[in-house]
């Protein structure tokens, strides 16, 4: 049988720095050919970042995108790497009107392309557009109608762009029709909690159907909301896991595959089943028999739940404060759990030394909660000052004479409104500490502990926020550091300390059944009817129900994080602000 050696580079593509991932495929493309490798894969829209979102509808973007695949392609070659296949996607622009779609032609596409010799061997364009959770690509973009094979060194390699193998039938079957030896999907996948034991069950299945090996590329990194955690790997066609890269880091990742050899006779232009039609691309080349030392696959072990969520909250924000040219941030550090963990993310995300922490206390902070503050900075060594807003508080009480919620709401704002002084006048950005539970049932002050340009913890529940911190800190114990979070943090009583004695259980449930409650409702999708029959107290559900409904206008309001559930506030879960249904 030939072998083939293949290259997957997972890397982070920046969206619209066309340049910096061109720079990018060229440094990749160095070391896979280093390596040894006949054919090299980069994520989908690897040259545009993904996903582009409208910028798809710029047509001084596609043309970018299209004119730098091409300049791509040369350089390659003037580099000395042209022999060496590159598979690349792209952002491109359809041939064809499609009249079913009311599309012209020269509408977006989202593409891949084969890169050889110099030039663009073959381009096809992703054939299922993912149309639900995150995804609106049928907003953007037309389908491709091809099955696009190579043939290299004896094997013909089907290829296949992320929602391709998600869906059942398309190019996964007509692979396995085509009689390809290897079918090679390159992916921007963003990452939730469980999806790489999903996804492993999804490539063996589409495996299984192709007949064939199976190579599923994602990328790494973070866009926004969305993270992307890598996890790519190779599959055997009886399920076999031959190599798996690491999540949340760049890596090629080489094997040597022995593939079956390409049938001597094809029959070009073959019509598959749900209207792809087959196009084959000649790359040249010998079958090649497996090296005398081949390189050792790699099946890099899978993180534990704890460890992957938090490594992916660590991936959003260090991508979301460097792609926007920060370099620090700030966080009103309170001594709670939430601005705590916070604190946690941003020193693993940004170093210690970049984050910058201010203690607000008032005249009903506790005395605990200004020195676990304080020892969390201690432990991390982060920058810590404290400035009191008893005065200006004082200030605006004798001007207003506020009282009950105003009053409270009032000491969040004047943090706030310091913590946005502080940014502008020291150019850091501020990271806002709410999280799931909080944003769900609108408990926060817009204007005061909502401000911020990004919210670490925005798509995790209160519950998992405790889970967090103790895990952090026995990851700590475990390699001989000191645990960042004191253990008082994670012990008492959860309280926004804007009144004497009070604590979050005073104003709603108990988190784990609060969060038990939510998750039927945001992630589950489940009416109130459903939660009372699954044994939940009619009044209890009635009062979370009632709470999300009516905290709509403060989500919208609130600043984007990374997902890591099924179904986040944002991109994932979009319902009308004004709205009078209340049956859940």
């Amino acid at each position: 049988m030939p072998n083939l050696r293949l290259a997957l580079s997972q890397i982070d593509p920046w969206v619209g720095d066309i340049a910096r991932n061109s720079d990018e495929v060229v440094r990749w493309t160095r070391q896979a050919a280093e390596a040894g490798a006949q054919l090299v894969a980069f994520p989908e829209m690897a040259l545009t970042g993904y996903p582009v979102e409208d910028l798809a509808l710029r047509g001084s973007f596609v043309e970018a995108s299209r004119t730098a695949l091409v300049e791509l392609a040369a350089r390659l070659a003037a580099e000395g790497l042209g022999e060496l296949p590159v598979v690349v996607g792209y952002l491109g622009r359809s041939a064809a009107d499609h009249p079913r779609l009311h599309r012209p032609a020269g509408s977006p596409q989202n593409c891949a392309a084969v890169l050889h010799r110099g030039a663009v061997a073959t381009r096809f364009a992703k054939h299922y557009l993912p149309n639900y959770g995150v995804f609106d690509e049928y907003r953007y973009f037309v389908p491709g109608d091809q099955l696009a094979v190579v043939n290299l060194h004896g094997v013909d390699v089907a290829l296949a762009i992320c929602e391709d193998i998600w869906q059942d039938g398309g190019r996964a079957t007509a692979a396995g029709e085509a009689g390809a030896g290897l079918l090679l999907v390159v992916n921007g996948s963003p990452y939730e909690r469980n999806k790489d034991d999903v996804r492993l069950e999804l490539v063996r299945r589409r495996a299984a159907e192709a007949g064939c090996t199976l190579a599923y590329l994602n990328m790494v990194g973070a866009q926004d909301e969305l993270v992307f955690d890598g996890d790519s790997l190779v599959v055997s066609a009886d399920g076999e896991v031959l190599a798996r890269a690491p999540q949340f880091e760049e890596q090629l990742l080489v094997v040597d595959l022995e593939l079956p050899a390409a049938a001597a006779e094809h029959t070009d232009g073959l019509i598959f089943s749900d209207g792809l039609h087959l196009v084959r691309t000649e790359l040249g080349g010998e079958e090649l028999p497996a090296p005398a030392k081949a390189p050792a696959a790699e099946v890099a072990p899978r993180l534990d739940d704890e460890a992957e969520i938090y490594a992916a909250l660590v991936e959003g924000t260090r991508a979301y404060v460097h792609k926007n040219g920060f370099r620090s941030v700030l966080i009103g550090l309170s001594g709670g759990i939430d601005s705590a963990l916070v604190a946690a993310i941003a020193v693993d995300a940004v170093g210690a030394e970049n984050v910058h922490c201010v203690s607000m206390p008032s005249r009903y902070s506790s005395e605990h909660s200004k020195d676990d503050a304080a020892e969390l900075a201690r432990r991390t060594g982060l920058n810590f000052r404290t400035v009191p807003i008893a005065p200006m508080f004082d200030a605006y009480m004798a001007a207003l004479g506020l009282t009950g919620l105003a009053e409270e709401n009032l000491q969040s704002r004047l943090r706030g409104t310091l913590l946005m002084a502080i940014s502008n006048q020291e150019g850091h950005i501020v990271l806002a500490p709410g999280n799931k539970s909080e944003l769900a049932v609108g408990y926060s002050t817009l204007y005061g502990d909502s401000v911020g340009a990004y919210g670490p913890i925005k798509d995790v529940y209160k519950s998992l926020v405790f889970r967090l911190a103790r895990w952090r800190n026995e990851a700590a114990e475990e390699r001989g550091e000191v645990p960042p979070i004191p253990e008082n943090t994670i012990l008492k009583p959860p309280s926004a300390e804007l009144r004497p004695d009070q604590v979050d259980t005073d104003s709603l449930p108990d988190y784990d059944l609060l969060d038990t409650v939510l998750d039927l409702y945001v992630e589950g999708d489940q009416g109130r009817d459903a939660i009372v029959a699954a044994g939940f107290a009619p009044e209890v559900v009635d009062r979370i129900v009632r709470l999300v409904d009516t905290a709509e206008y403060k989500r919208r309001q609130y600043p984007p994080g990374p997902k890591i559930s099924g179904k986040g506030f944002g991109r994932d879960r979009r319902l009308p602000i004004t709205n009078r249904w209340r049956r859940g």
